[in-house]
């Protein structure tokens, strides 16, 4: 287990408790899920793990369940069991499962085909949309916000000249070669569990921590840094927000060291229909965002500002803009811009968020309410339609912070005690996302279940 240091919550849980708890968990969630594991037995036999991606081997059960299908906040899984869905593909379903306008709209494009290689009008009415939310007058598209990421990386050594990308410790930005980079004894390295990085990351990476201004300076200082890559608020280590004042002392301080500032709303789009950059008015030269803005079509999307598109097409040659490292055959197909632009005008839209913030609040203050009867050190925070749990008494102000928190076999208790109980978290922390289709019922469910699993683990 890792603990990442001592702390009231540790002392307090019985560990070998805690332990026994979890062996009952594991036991009963088998004798509930027989078909989930008949098809995770053949399926090793052909998936390597028994699963279509590593990571899936590290849900909080024994073994993954395997869904069948999902409707709204809910899904059933492949022994007809059905679950309130607070992880919804962890923002990648945030609009919630099928949406019935989504569906029309998708069926409907398939039905006359799918990608191309040319645009449509779709592509033009979604990136008017994205201009009007994000106040970006450019946009391109990608599959995913990794690629996004990736491009406007390319985009920003291009005009710049630099090589440097700066990240935030424990950042999260998909599967970015740069982002998988933490602060070491000896300066930057990779971070644990980095496959087989192409080069050190210190050749390619600064790191600091957020919210932590003097390194954010000292790191830009020298001018060798093309961009910063910034959520405006961590979310894959845990909800973070920014100190009074942090976004625009980073603004100040990109513009002063001539830095392009990247901001990726991919998990931020929580906070609103125009994501934490229109809620709280931010000016960067570059937004990504992909997950949920096409119902879970894979689909993505990057803006710029004008005087970047000006220097991107001073850098860029037409004769040599398809091998340029950005772009791909299936990017901006039909199908995804067809998602996008019903996701966009139906599904993601101010009334949506209206349902789910108020929501959201209502399972923090459960989640707090429980915490406070059973005087834990525990705290719960929220961002838009977002809330997470920690097992800490004071909110984190970085990643490292964040990272010496984590309880792998706590988490992995609370995360299964939900399951067992109906209710899927988000993996790997203690996340719930709300979807337009989630009722208060749904949230004080989840309020029950959390009370019954702390009664438990502290045997009251």
């Amino acid at each position: 287990m890792k603990t990442g240091g001592e702390s009231t919550t540790h002392r307090e849980i019985d560990r070998n408790r805690l332990k026994s708890l979890l062996d009952k968990e594991d036991k009963v969630f088998t004798e509930k899920h027989p078909r989930s594991l008949a098809l995770f037995q053949r399926a090793q036999k052909a998936l390597h793990g028994g699963v279509p991606m590593n990571w899936m081997v590290k849900w909080a059960s024994p073994f993954p369940l395997f869904v069948k299908e999902g409707k709204g906040a809910h899904f059933t899984d492949a022994d007809g069991l059905t679950y309130l869905d607070l992880c919804l593909g962890d923002t990648g379903a945030m609009t919630g499962h099928a949406p019935d306008a989504s569906v029309e709209a998708i069926v409907d494009r398939i039905k006359h085909g799918t990608t191309f290689m040319l645009p449509s009008e779709d592509a033009i009415v979604v990136a008017e949309e994205l201009k009007n939310r994000f106040n970006l007058p450019y946009w391109q598209t990608a599959l995913t916000a990794t690629d996004a990421n990736r491009f406007v990386i390319r985009l920003a050594r291009q005009i710049t000249g630099r090589k440097y990308v700066l990240v935030m410790n424990w950042c999260y930005h998909g599967t970015v070669d740069e982002s998988f980079a933490t602060i070491t004894a000896d300066g930057v390295g990779p971070r644990r569990g980095n496959m087989g990085p192409p080069v050190n990351p210190k050749e390619t990476t600064r790191v600091v921590e957020f919210n932590d201004l003097k390194a954010l300076e000292e790191a830009l200082k020298d001018k060798q840094v093309a961009c910063v890559l910034a959520e405006p608020a961590m979310t894959n280590i845990g909800i973070i927000h920014p100190d009074a004042g942090y976004h625009k002392a980073l603004r100040d301080l990109t513009r002063k060291y001539g830095t392009l500032l990247v901001i990726d709303e991919t998990h931020t789009i929580c906070t609103g229909p125009g994501g934490y950059t229109r809620e709280y008015n931010l000016e960067p030269d570059f937004i990504t965002i992909g997950k949920p803005i096409a119902s879970g079509i894979p689909a993505s999307a990057y803006g710029f500002s004008q005087d970047v598109a000006h220097r991107i097409s001073e850098n860029t040659s037409i004769e040599d803009c398809d091998t340029g490292g950005i772009g791909g055959t299936l990017a901006g197909n039909s199908l995804a811009m067809a998602a996008m632009r019903v996701t966009l005008e139906k599904v993601l839209t101010k009334e949506a968020y209206e349902i789910t913030i108020p929501l959201a609040k209502r399972f923090t203050a459960g989640v707090e309410e429980v915490i406070k009867e059973f005087g834990l050190p525990w705290i719960v925070k929220q961002l838009g339609c977002r809330a997470e749990y920690w097992f800490r008494p004071e909110p984190p102000r970085n990643g490292s912070e964040a990272a010496n928190a984590a309880d792998f076999d706590l988490d992995r208790y609370m995360h299964l005690c939900a399951l067992n109980r109906g209710i899927l978290m988000t993996p790997f922390h203690n996340m719930a996302l709300i979807a337009p289709a989630t009722t208060e019922k749904d949230i004080d469910k989840h309020t029950e279940v959390f009370r019954e699993s702390v009664a438990q683990l502290l045997n009251v």
